[in-house]
């Protein structure tokens, strides 16, 4: 009995999937391209950010070079989001104080490296929320983290709801890619 496909069959589906993924690719970059460029202008500067609620600890340790990260073309980036256990914040404020890192992080990479931003975008955007102990244990991964050019920003609740003002609540760490991140958070359990 024969094969119901002939290899002449088979050879045609072959080049007809690649052809698809081909232009899939093409048609996603474009896409991806086309939004990165909405909401990444290079040629007007951001108007002044307003105050906000929560704050971005910029100051304890010192950024890298944040500009010097730079991912190769297909390489996967994330986003990682350590939230501190301890404080026993409800399911709702952990997402808004992960909202206020993502949003840290983004700001500060638009400023140093949108290139970084743009790949991350193209890439999927991966977020990944990660546990940690103790205030101690986010000043360590900052620290960790800066030290090899990562964009790492606490975020420091307003006090307003459930949290004592001032408390460090998140830690948002890149986005960049998955393997240098890795290193800062790789032994961390998921949230």
């Amino acid at each position: 009995m024969s094969p119901p496909y002939s290899t002449e069959h088979i050879a045609r589906a072959v080049a007809l999937i690649a052809a698809s993924l081909g232009i899939g690719y093409a048609l996603g970059v474009n896409t991806a391209t086309k939004s990165s460029a909405t909401s990444l202008p290079a040629d007007k500067p951001l108007p002044p950010a307003p105050a906000e609620e929560n704050s971005d600890d910029e100051g304890d340790v010192a950024d890298g070079d944040l500009s010097a990260v730079k991912p190769s073309f297909l390489e996967p980036c994330k986003l990682v989001l350590v939230v501190r256990t301890d404080l026993g914040m409800t399911t709702g404020k952990i997402a808004a104080q992960c909202g206020h890192a993502t949003l840290a992080c983004y700001k500060a990479l638009l400023k140093t490296n949108p290139g970084l931003l743009r790949h991350w975008e193209r890439t999927g955007q991966a977020k990944i929320a990660l546990k940690a102990k103790s205030e101690e244990d986010l000043l360590e991964l900052e620290a960790a983290a800066k030290s090899l050019n990562l964009c790492a920003r606490a975020i420091h609740d307003a006090g307003r709801t459930q949290i004592a003002a001032g408390s460090r609540t998140v830690l948002g760490i890149g986005p960049a890619p998955v393997e240098l991140v890795n290193r800062v958070t790789g032994k961390l359990r998921l949230l």
